[in-house]
């Protein structure tokens, strides 16, 4: 599902540190419906059964709350070599070069920063992790569908990610004449695997998890309010991407959905959208979520990520 004018071919993981380890490893496991696939003292590798992915989530102990790591797959070894020639001619700052991984399932990978300070990697030959077919009526995620950052400079970060990566913009949520407020970019041909939201500050904006179907997505949705996790917005379906949506706090405090339909693009006929959030429905077409405002809007910007352009501790 490679664009074509991408090397990277599809979002792998999205790694995440913070001090209540213990409480987050038990709601990824226990309530959210993630495996956990391997781990050490203070770490943790949560994989999605549906998904041949090692692992879709890396939950680390810190004294501080941060993004780790945002993870990108490639087709081979060759085009990681590629791309590592590429950000190193156009001057972007490498953690490190090309190399063999020592996480579940191996491969080969580059490290870089983005124009904020994140750590995005970029890997192949990555051992599939043996992976099962989800049930109906089976409530738990089948894969990561897409992984949403805040940034207070956000066209520049999207111009960074189509300049640097290959992405592709697909659509853009604007709030009348205030401009822009989420840009949504693909590597493939799903709607989105990834995004910037405007905010106030760089941080995890939300991590989204791909269900089987609508009476899967309605099912944990239904089990997340029953053990009391505390909803933000939904159940709904948005304009862009098609995909329904419910949102929650993990017990970090970051924002994580259920969804599941997003949309397929077709790239020869596609041209992006700018969809006004004035109209409630291009942000829910079903117009059964709670009706989003700024203090819902503002539980998703996050704590501050520190320490960028800092390697965190792999």
């Amino acid at each position: 599902m490679s664009n074509s004018g991408s090397l990277i071919t599809h979002l792998r993981h999205i790694d995440v540190a913070m001090p209540n380890f213990a409480e987050q490893r038990q709601f990824y496991t226990e309530l959210w419906g993630l495996t956990e696939a391997a781990g050490d003292t203070g770490v943790s590798f949560l994989a999605a059964e549906g998904s041949p992915e090692q692992y879709v989530v890396r939950l680390r102990e810190d004294a501080h709350k941060r993004t780790d790591l945002i993870a990108f797959g490639a087709a081979g070894a060759g085009d990681v070599d590629i791309l590592a020639a590429q950000l190193i001619a156009q001057g972007v700052r490498l953690v490190h070069e090309p190399k063999a991984l020592d996480t579940p399932g191996g491969g080969y990978a580059v490290r870089f920063f983005d124009n904020e300070g994140r750590v995005v990697e970029v890997s192949a030959d990555v051992a599939a992790r043996r992976h099962r077919r989800i049930e109906a009526r089976e409530p738990i995620p089948v894969r990561l569908s897409h992984v949403l950052m805040n940034s207070p400079t956000p066209e520049a970060t999207v111009a960074w990610y189509i300049r640097h990566l290959g992405f592709c913009l697909s659509d853009t949520m604007c709030l009348g004449g205030r401009g822009g407020i989420i840009w949504f970019l693909r590597c493939n041909t799903f709607h989105h695997s990834f995004g910037i939201v405007r905010g106030p500050h760089a941080a995890f904006h939300h991590a989204s998890f791909e269900m089987r179907g609508i009476d899967e997505f309605m099912r944990g949705t239904g089990r997340m309010r029953r053990m009391g996790i505390e909803r933000l917005w939904g159940p709904g379906r948005h304009r862009a991407g098609d995909n329904s949506f419910s949102y929650f706090l993990d017990r970090a405090g970051n924002t994580v959905e259920y969804t599941t339909e997003l949309e397929i693009l077709d790239e020869d006929t596609w041209h992006p959208h700018i969809y006004d959030l004035h109209d409630p429905a291009n942000a829910d077409q079903w117009g059964t979520a709670n009706e989003m405002d700024e203090f819902i809007a503002v539980k998703s910007h996050n704590d501050v990520d520190p320490g960028l352009f800092v390697a965190p501790p792999m």
